[in-house]
């Protein structure tokens, strides 16, 4: 039996390209739930790679699960196939970044199966501007917690345990998270092709990989969030630490400047959400941290605020993994609900 992708009981978030009528996933944590009634169901995806080995993940009944994907052509995912009719419920993501494009073409349910209402759980929505830590990259390389990264080609990136979904999902929270592996907030710097945009130009976009076709302009309208965290700096430093070297020069004083510029454009457009401005526990120069807070400060907009992890800058030589990032979130939580609770509005 085959099912609508548009039906209403089918619940996405994230930021989605329904262009051509089909949602193409373009964002880590883009997910798409659903609960159904009966024995087997199968969802065919294309994919649209542009490196590395690419996965596509689900929590199927409670248990994690994840498929290699065909480079460039289709995979038959089959996310149920029980022997007895019984009740399911699936929570299909996006556990990469724009390495890339994810289509779904189609979902099939076993007969006599039906698409049951999906409880209404989320009062509130977050939005999140990050890098490859908010993306979740390598964070299920467990065994090098506190270590330089281990060699890979995606098989250990998972957005399910960025600190930021994992944070959202504690707060009961939505989240569309607009992170990218690599990226600085300026063009021309980071971990990043020569390319590649940086923050500042992809935060309003739903495409912005030109090797995927044309780039797309996102629709505001289409999500406001409760809460925006701002959460890149640290690959700036790339090739050249420059606010390390030099943090009153002229460099940084223009860094200073279009970060400002940057947060000023998300408050135009959410005049109402909390803005955090934050980096992560990676090893980086504390004159990043200090930059940030001096344009926070600057901005002088009580529901704009720095957070600061205990361990800010000095934890890891690698990337976030999984138990660091509950770490991570717990700090996270605390303070969102101890400390920002006064400026939330009221449906948060």
């Amino acid at each position: 039996m085959n099912i609508d992708l548009k039906d209403k009981r089918l619940d996405y978030c994230g930021r989605i390209d329904w262009e051509d009528g089909l949602p193409v996933f373009i964002f880590p944590s883009t997910s798409l739930e659903f609960c159904f009634w009966g024995r087997k169901v199968v969802l065919t995806v294309e994919n649209r790679r542009l490196y590395g080995d690419n996965y596509a993940g689900a929590v199927v009944d409670g248990v994690q699960k994840k498929w290699l994907l065909n480079p460039e052509k289709e995979t038959k995912l089959v996310l149920v196939d029980d022997g007895q009719e019984g009740e399911h419920r699936i929570l299909f993501f996006k556990r990469q970044d724009a390495c890339h494009e994810m289509k779904l073409l189609g979902m099939e349910l076993s007969e006599e199966s039906s698409l049951l209402v999906l409880p209404d759980r989320f009062r509130k929505k977050i939005e999140v501007y990050g890098d490859s830590i908010c993306a979740g990259e390598v964070s299920e390389a467990e065994e090098y917690a506190g270590r330089d990264d281990p060699k890979h080609q995606g098989e250990y990136s998972n957005s399910w345990y960025s600190y930021v979904w994992m944070a959202a999902r504690r707060l009961g929270a939505k989240l569309h998270n607009i992170s990218q592996g690599g990226i600085p907030l300026l063009n021309g710097s980071g971990y990043v092709e020569p390319d590649y945009p940086g923050m500042e130009d992809i935060w309003d976009k739903l495409r912005y990989r030109p090797g995927f076709g044309p780039v797309k302009e996102w629709d505001f309208s289409q999500y406001t969030p409760d809460l925006v965290i701002v959460a890149v700096g640290q690959n700036d430093s790339y090739p050249t630490d420059f606010m390390k070297e030099n943090p009153d020069g002229e460099t940084a004083r223009r860094w200073k400047k279009r970060y400002g510029e940057f947060v000023q454009k998300l408050r135009t457009r959410y005049p109402s959400a909390v803005i955090l401005l934050m980096t992560s526990v990676m090893m980086h120069d504390k004159s990043w941290d200090d930059a940030i807070g001096e344009v926070c400060r600057d901005l002088s907009d009580d529901k704009i605020r720095q957070f600061k992890f205990r361990e800010n800058g000095c934890r890891t030589p690698g990337h976030i993994r999984m138990s660091e990032a509950e770490e991570m979130a717990d700090e996270l939580v605390d303070y969102i609900k101890n400390i920002v609770k006064f400026f939330l509005i009221s449906k948060m």
